[in-house]
């Protein structure tokens, strides 16, 4: 596996992550981007909108388009996934955590 598709899976899977930890499981993408690249995961605008395209298309969030900004929203199974419940093979699966 590439270095890129690596640090993709690792992009999709910190977004979740955060997701299941904000209030109503909702944030913008620029809120999300900051945090992503808080975490390691080296990430611009543009790579941060196509993540989040991708997770709505599998299921895993709600995208909004409020014009200049986007608000995502894990849905159930994205939270299931952040959890590592569940699995998705272009996710990272989470670590246990002690």
């Amino acid at each position: 596996m590439s270095y890129g598709v690596t640090l993709q899976k690792h992009r999709r899977l910190a977004i979740l992550r955060f997701l299941k930890d904000c209030d109503g499981y909702t944030a913008n993408g620029s809120i999300i981007r900051d945090v992503v690249n808080g975490v390691g995961v080296a990430s611009t605008a543009d790579q941060i909108t196509t993540e989040l395209s991708w997770l709505k298309e599998q299921g895993l969030i709600a995208l909004e388009d409020l014009g200049s900004l986007l608000l995502a929203t894990a849905t159930a199974r994205g939270v299931e996934i952040a959890q590592g419940l569940a699995n998705h093979p272009g996710i990272q699966r989470p670590s246990p955590r002690p």
